[in-house]
Parts: C-alpha cells; structure tokens; sequence
C-alpha cells in the first residue's frame, strides 16, 4: 500500500465534504501532494494543501485546513490528523496499524514494496554497450549496474522490462581487431610483422592468437583479417557476458549492430530521412539536417566513401526500438556520449517519432584508488583495471553498491580499500551486516533448540520500542523509493534508502534484545518476529540493488 495515495484521496474527499457543508466554496480541487515530515513531532505525513487553497477559497489557511480536518474520514492506519501554523494538515500512523506491518513483510516477502502504477507499460534499458574489442573494464561497469538496477525498480512497480546490450560488432574497430589478433597470429608462428599505434595493444589479444595456434596451427595464415575479427569478437563477447555476470548483471536481448545492416534497417532509416528531407549530398557525403533540431551545425550520416558514420546505424537502432513498442526507453551512456547523444534523439524526431520516449541518463566517470593513489585505466594500451580483475580484489556486492552510491552526474571514486573494510566506515559492509545480524538471532535461536516457528501469532502489540517502530516507518517508505527512481531513472535512491534503513535498524537491534535470560517470553516471540521481517526487508533490498545478503560476515 501508497500511503501517500491513500491520504491524498482522504484529503480530496475531506475537501469535497467541506464545500458540501458549506465550509469551504465551491473551487476546482487540484493535486493534493503528501510528504513525509522530519520530525515525528508534527506526524509521519503532512499535506500543505491549505497553503495552496488559500487565494481559491479566499480563506485563511489554517482555517481552510481545519474545515477538512473536520470533515476528515481516518482510515484505520491512522490515528490522528492535526492542524499547525501556517496550514499544515499533520497525520500520525496508528501504533497498533504500524505494529501489523511486521506481519506484513513476512507475508509479502520478496514481493514487498511492489507497485502497479506503470502495469500494462514496457520499458526497454540499454546499456554497458562495450564494443567487442576487449575485456568489460570499470569504466563501462557503472551504466551497467545503474541499468540493472533500474530494471529490478522498474520491474517491481509494474513495467514489462527488457534489458538489453547493443553490441557495436560492425565498423572500423572490427576491422582494427582482425588486424590486431592476425599480427599476433603471425607473431607466434614466428613471422617478423608488428602492431601499429592504432591496433590495440592488450595482453588479452595475444591469448586469443595463442588460443588459434594451440587449435589450428599455421593453417589459418592466409585467412582474411575477417576471419580474425570475427573469431576474437566472439570469444571476447562471450568473456563479456562471463564477467557481467559475475555481477548479476544477465542481458535479455543481445542486439548486434551487424544485423542492421544485414535486415537493411540503417538503409531503409536514411531512405526515410531522405524522403522526409532531412538529408542533403555535400562533397560526396550525406548529411542530416540536425540544425533544423537545434544543433550548432548538421552532421555526416554517411562519408563520401560510402561508409556510414556510427550516428547512422544508432539512428536506425533506435528507430526500430520506437516501432517495437516500448513505452520508454532509457539510454545509459558515459562521458563519451554527452555531445553526441542528442543527435541521435534528432533522428528519432526527423524519422517522424516523438523522441520524449527515449530517457538518456548520462554518466560520469569512476576513479579507482589504492592506497590513496589513483589506479589509472586505459582501453587501447591495455592497462586498464578490467571488471574480473576488480570482483577477483573487492568481491560483486562492493561493485554494485558503490556504482549507484552517487547520482550519474557526479564521479564516483572508488576507494578499493574501503570496499574491503569490514567496519560501519564502508557502507556494504554496513548495511549487509544488518541481514546478517537479524541471521544471527534466527542461528543461535536454532541452537539453543527452540521451535524455529515459535514467533508465528506472536502479539505484536507488545512492539512498542521507539526504535523498532521508526525502522518500520522507514520499511514503509519503499515503495515511494522505487516508484521514484521509475519515475526519475535515477537509482541511486535506492543506494541512500537502503543505507538509511540499516541506519534504522542499527539502534533498534541494540535496544531490543531477544535472547537474553531477563527478556519475557511474549516479548521475546514479538520481537523474534520483527527480526524475520527486518531480515526479509533487506533481502529484499539487497536483491533489488543485485546484492547478496550474506548470513555471516
């Protein structure tokens, strides 16, 4: 349940029965807005509508916010509803409502918090989008646990979702790898060639020719360099996919660039802008008319050889994800594609499709340190810090947490060694220490031989610790979180909320004890239950962000 849905319909009606009695004039009643407060000394929610009604009433408003406190019909998860200065209508939360949700997550388990605002929408979410020339590095890592934990939001508020990796396997960088891995090939058969400055220069290329020797011998030397390419893109592409998913991160469609050129889609998408006259012929190339869109100048779709440039077939990729039907698409897209991503929206609009559908969320960059040293990255030399290499150092949870710790538009510094520290300082470690905590009483419970379904019907009422009961206000807030980042594409709430949660849960676990000898036996069952549902609460978290929840530490 929304609770912030369920109060605004109160007030609404609240308003509606005010003006049938007179109290308030007759107005057209706009959108009633409820926020959580600060301080649970002026309630758990409030509604500054009065303020907002005041010039249409012609009232005071802390009297218009009285006349619908008095027409008010409290549902039975409140207790009370107050007016303050200057017009704030303040709802409290009834205990004994508050006290039940601990039987609530254990019910709903891994379901809890779920929504059907956006049922019967789908979305699609693109991102990483490597090309398959190397190992996934950490540079790209970060749009792809932004991606996949968008997915996992979006999904629990009621989207058809679809997870997808474009794979750019057509084009020049193709072309360099079949020379990179042929020279290679050469080299180990003992042949005298050399790679040049523009061939890439990783270790892992020499693997994959060693990998073609051990399997062919010499046989392959009058290969064409497509052969090469080809061979490496998919044994890249496939250690791709190995490494991802060592982060939970599993694609649902793997989309090659290949096959627009092989369906015609990247021809049939410049026919139509030709038609639509948005394209024009300048020294042998095609250009599209992005000034029209409000660019600073118009652009090259395809150059006077007659090779397109990677804004055609993008253009084309994305007109056929509008002709598949997805409601929204989101594009996760790093530093590299802050300039030129707008132009492939243009093409979108040129193409005849309202490009509001497509959501680009841009990312910043990530810093790894150690040792408070910066570990510096670079693709082409083939000293960059790959994602193996940093799930073999820190482990997976660490990875997917502090990628969504901060806002895409903010650099994340990764601080290796304090994605290792097992103290509160490093927030996985913290929050995961919540599960394995509430792991811990359900452990020792078991050895000391109690009936492990001992809490079931445990009298609930008895909750009555400070502590306990702002833990399960914040476990209400879930639900506003996730359909915050569906409707922002922003999951670094998440990252805050769960943090915020185990900041809840911290103090409540100091404060109410459940194995101690002086602990009465009803209590002792009633909180034994909040303990499964705190426990289920951050498993469920955890998933949600792609985290594990570790039973011990």
């Amino acid at each position: 349940m929304r609770i912030e849905y369920e109060l605004a319909a109160v007030v609404t009606e609240a308003i509606k029965a005010a003006q049938t009695a007179g109290d308030l004039p007759q107005f057209d009643i706009p959108e009633v807005t409820i926020e959580r407060t600060r301080d649970l000394a002026h309630g758990d929610y409030a509604a500054p509508i009065a303020m907002k009604l005041a010039r249409l009433a012609r009232m005071a408003p802390v009297k218009i916010a009285q006349a619908i406190a008095d027409q008010a019909a409290l549902p039975d998860f409140l207790s009370a509803v107050e007016v303050a200065p200057p017009g704030f209508l303040n709802f409290r939360l009834a205990t004994d409502w508050l006290q039940q949700q601990v039987d609530v997550i254990v019910e709903e388990g891994m379901g809890y918090g779920r929504s059907t605002l956006f049922a019967g929408k789908k979305a699609q979410i693109e991102c990483v989008s490597a090309n398959p020339t190397g190992p996934i590095h950490i540079g790209r890592t970060r749009g792809g646990v932004m991606g996949d934990t968008l997915k996992r939001a979006m999904k629990a508020v009621g989207y058809d979702m679809t997870l997808e990796y474009y794979y750019n396997d057509a084009g020049r960088q193709i072309t360099k790898l079949g020379e990179t891995t042929k020279i290679r090939y050469q080299q180990l058969l003992g042949q005298d060639v050399k790679l040049g400055d523009e061939h890439y220069q990783g270790a892992y290329i020499t693997d994959i020719a060693r990998e073609l020797v051990d399997k062919f011998g010499d046989s392959k030397l009058n290969e064409p360099v497509e052969f090469f390419g080809d061979y490496a893109k998919n044994i890249i592409s496939q250690s791709q996919k190995d490494s991802l998913k060592r982060i939970n991160i599993v694609f649902d469609v793997y989309y090659n660039e290949r096959s627009l050129y092989e369906s015609g889609r990247v021809w049939d998408a410049l026919k139509t802008l030709e038609e639509r006259g948005y394209v024009y012929e300048k020294e042998g190339a095609k250009w599209f008319k992005t000034t029209e869109f409000g660019d600073d100048k118009d652009r090259v779709l395809v150059k006077a050889t007659g090779e397109p440039t990677y804004r055609m077939p993008d253009i084309a990729y994305h007109y056929h994800k509008a002709e598949r039907g997805f409601d929204v698409v989101v594009d996760f897209f790093g530093p590299d594609h802050h300039a030129t991503a707008p132009q492939v929206l243009m093409g979108v609009q040129a193409l005849g499709y309202d490009p509001s559908f497509v959501k680009t969320v841009l990312h910043q960059i990530v810093n790894l340190t150690r040792g408070g040293k910066q570990v510096k990255m670079s693709t082409r030399a083939g000293t960059f810090v790959t994602l193996d290499e940093l799930v073999d150092e820190v482990g997976a949870d660490p990875i997917r947490y502090f990628m969504v710790s901060r806002s895409g538009n903010s650099e994340i510094l990764f601080d290796l060694d304090l994605a290792v520290e097992q103290s509160d300082k490093n927030p996985v470690y913290y929050i995961q220490n919540a599960h394995v905590r509430c792991a811990g009483i359900f452990r020792k419970w078991a050895e000391a031989g109690y009936d492990p379904n001992a809490d079931e019907g445990a009298d609930l009422s008895l909750l009555t610790n400070e502590y306990v009961l702002n833990f399960l206000r914040k476990g209400l807030e879930l639900t506003a979180v996730l359909e915050k980042i569906a409707t922002t594409y922003e999951p670094h709430h998440l990252a805050f909320y769960a943090y915020e949660l185990a900041a809840a849960f911290h103090p409540a676990y100091e404060a109410a004890r459940v194995l101690h000898s002086d602990v009465p036996e009803p209590l002792r069952l009633a909180r034994l239950r909040f303990y499964r549902a705190a426990k289920q609460l951050f498993a469920r978290v955890l998933d949600l962000l792609g985290m594990s929840a570790p039973e011990v530490m």
